[in-house]
C-alpha cells in the first residue's frame, strides 16, 4: 500500500544520484554504508528537509514570516512523508557498553515507548 510507505523517486541532492527508494512506514529504519554514499543526504538533506519544508508551509503566513524561506530539496517528488525529527550524529566518548539509542540520545524515549505500548 502506498499509505505505507515513504516514495522517493529522483533524489539527486549532493551525492545522491537520481535515486528512487521506498521506505517502509511506522517501522525502524536504518540507513547504512560506505562513507560517502549518501546516507546523510538522503536522510538530512532530503527527507528531513522536505518535512521540515512542509510543515512551516503549513503554518499561517503570519507564523511564516518569522521563519526562514526552506529551499526544496533536488527530488522529483516525495509522497507519503511526515513531519520528521532529525537526531544530529554526536561525537562522544567511546564506551564499550554503548548503542545506536544511547549514543543519540533516543534510549530513555524507547523504554518510555515499550514499557507503556509493548506486550508481555
Amino acid at each position: 500500500m502506498a499509505q505505507d510507505l515513504i516514495r522517493v523517486r529522483g533524489a539527486r541532492q549532493h551525492n545522491l544520484k537520481n535515486i528512487d527508494v521506498d521506505i517502509p512506514r511506522h517501522r525502524l529504519v536504518v540507513l547504512t554504508g560506505v562513507s560517502g554514499s549518501g546516507k546523510s543526504s538522503l536522510a538530512f538533506d532530503t527527507l528531513y528537509a522536505e518535512g521540515q519544508r512542509r510543515y512551516v508551509q503549513s503554518l499561517s503566513a503570519y507564523a511564516r514570516q518569522f521563519l526562514d524561506q526552506l529551499e526544496k530539496p533536488d527530488v522529483d517528488f516525495i509522497e507519503g512523508l511526515s513531519p520528521a525529527v532529525a537526531i544530529e550524529q554526536a561525537r562522544g566518548a567511546p564506551n564499550p557498553r554503548s548503542t545506536i539509542a544511547t549514543v543519540t540520545e533516543i534510549y530513555d524515549y524507547l523504554r518510555v515507548l515499550y514499557a507503556v505500548a509493548g506486550l508481555p
